[in-house]
């Protein structure tokens, strides 16, 4: 009532999170509701007017404007829940010729301004030394192919000749994806390294270059490096800054194009259940080419499904790694002592034992410090 003037259906919506937040609302006033609106008479004051209004008026929700609750400590920072759907979406109407080259055009576009970025940022691991920079960045007529560059190298090196896919802007990239551009770059144009920049990746695609191995022992283990062929492909995430247009030339160069390392994980079988433990991470050096092991320092969170149906992670389990005292700053934002023998339950490399799932597969998703996640799924 206090809202929008009309009782909300479905029960209390108070202090459940399940229900989402209560947003502020203003009415939607348009010229057809003025003129369909059947208590507007002759006579009538300008207050009594915009009182009729409002009340028959649609309520529009702000949703960058949600209520807060000043009297609860908010542990967590703001934040913000974003999605690329793994589905293909498929056209229902039939585009004219205007309509095909407008989207061709806002195609080209959203692939000059990523060309233009990477030229100028580089790929990155999360290490301030260690960032593939370019000396030049060109544009290649592919088909998924969308760039021909060359790495900056040093003087005891050679340049590295790059082949540039580049992901749509809105969805993920699937494992056909990476064979048709793996293949593309291996019709003898002398490409030495493929990068594949995407926002998001499907689960599959960096076990689909497996496809390509003729033998185990001739490829790295890392996930962003598998080679097709004789083609190394580097699979490299994009900051979602850069879906926006009109917040490019706002966007800083640091992180916009990121390599994550594989997770280095280990499955154990016990008397109460599968138990499953992050021992580090690998880490891909792109100016070496090299793949170095570290610690879970650069870890911040990892999340067990442990009955992955292939299609949706559902987090079941989950865990805090990582420096920085995540456990004296979270008292400090309580205000208060937090029960010590509970926090070493969530702060763990190792996870709580679970029953073998039903599907026979669990799913871990492994985060860092700059957001960048990857997910991998296991047989048990």
């Amino acid at each position: 009532m206090e809202l929008t003037g009309q009782l909300i259906s479905g029960g209390s919506h108070i202090g459940d999170i399940r229900k989402g937040f209560i947003y502020k609302r203003v009415p939607r006033v348009t010229l057809g509701a003025i003129a369909n609106n059947p208590e507007i008479v002759e006579g009538m004051s300008r207050e009594q007017i915009d009182a009729v209004i409002s009340r028959h008026a649609e309520q529009e929700p702000l949703y960058d404007q949600p209520y807060e609750d000043k009297k609860k400590i908010r542990v967590a920072g703001p934040f913000t829940v974003e999605s690329l759907a793994p589905h293909k979406t498929i056209a229902t109407t039939v585009q004219t010729r205007t309509e095909q080259a407008a989207t061709e055009a806002d195609a080209s576009s959203f692939e000059q301004s990523i060309l233009d970025n990477l030229a100028k940022a580089g790929v990155q691991n999360g290490r301030k030394n260690e960032r593939l920079e370019f000396e030049s960045l060109t544009p290649f007529a592919g088909e998924l192919i969308n760039a021909d560059g060359i790495q900056q190298a040093s003087k005891d090196d050679t340049p590295r000749r790059i082949a540039v896919s580049i992901g749509p802007q809105y969805g993920t990239v699937d494992p056909e994806w990476i064979r048709r551009a793996a293949r593309e770059a291996l019709k003898g144009l002398g490409f030495d390294l493929l990068i594949v920049c995407a926002f998001a990746f499907d689960p599959q695609a960096v076990k689909t270059t497996e496809e390509f191995k003729p033998n185990a022992e001739d490829f790295a283990s890392v996930q962003e490096e598998r080679k097709l062929g004789k083609l190394p492909v580097l699979l490299v995430r994009m900051n979602s800054d850069l879906v926006m247009a009109d917040v490019l030339k706002k966007t800083n160069t640091g992180n916009l194009f990121m390599v994550f390392g594989e997770p280095d994980i280990a499955i154990e079988h016990t008397d109460e259940g599968v138990v499953v433990e992050v021992r580090g991470i690998d880490v891909y050096d792109p100016t070496r080419g090299e793949i170095r092991s570290s610690g879970t320092n650069e870890v911040a969170l990892w999340m067990i499904d442990t009955d992955y149906d292939g299609e949706s992670f559902f987090v079941r389990h989950c865990y805090f790694t990582g420096g920085q005292k995540p456990y004296e700053r979270l008292k400090k934002a309580l205000k208060a002592d937090i029960d010590e023998a509970a926090w070493e339950q969530l702060y763990t490399t190792r996870s709580q034992p679970f029953r073998t799932p039903d599907s026979g597969k669990i799913a871990v998703k492994v985060i860092n410090h700059y957001g960048d996640e990857v997910l991998q799924v296991y047989d048990v």
